[in-house]
């Protein structure tokens, strides 16, 4: 993976952000899970009818989902303002180098 901001150097996978389409599917995801908790609480709702308390609790909770739903399917995660690690063979080969290398007389 490329980063178009430093050139040709690679940026390690581990510090990459998860793809455009992998962070859809998981706000969708979220979006499914909150609006279909609504149903339930519907439901419930209409069971305990005759709880007037409990049916308007379940009816009042289930009013403000679709406005989270939104909110949360709508929010991409930050974006990361730490430097990202990159792989620089050059510093490697330094740090080799650098280590004092026992000699063999013979």
């Amino acid at each position: 993976m490329k980063n178009p901001e430093s050139g040709d150097t690679p940026v390690l996978i581990t510090e990459a952000e998860p793809s455009y389409n992998d962070q859809h599917a998981a706000r969708k995801r979220k979006y499914a899970i909150i609006m279909g908790a609504r149903i339930p609480c519907l439901v419930l709702a209409f069971v305990f009818i005759q709880t007037w308390w409990l049916a308007l609790a379940f009816l009042v909770l289930s009013v403000p989902l679709p406005w989270i739903a939104v909110l949360i399917a709508n929010d991409r995660p930050p974006r990361k303002s730490e430097e990202v690690n990159r792989f620089r063979a050059d510093q490697q080969r330094k740090a080799l180098e650098a280590r004092e290398h026992p000699v063999i007389d013979g």
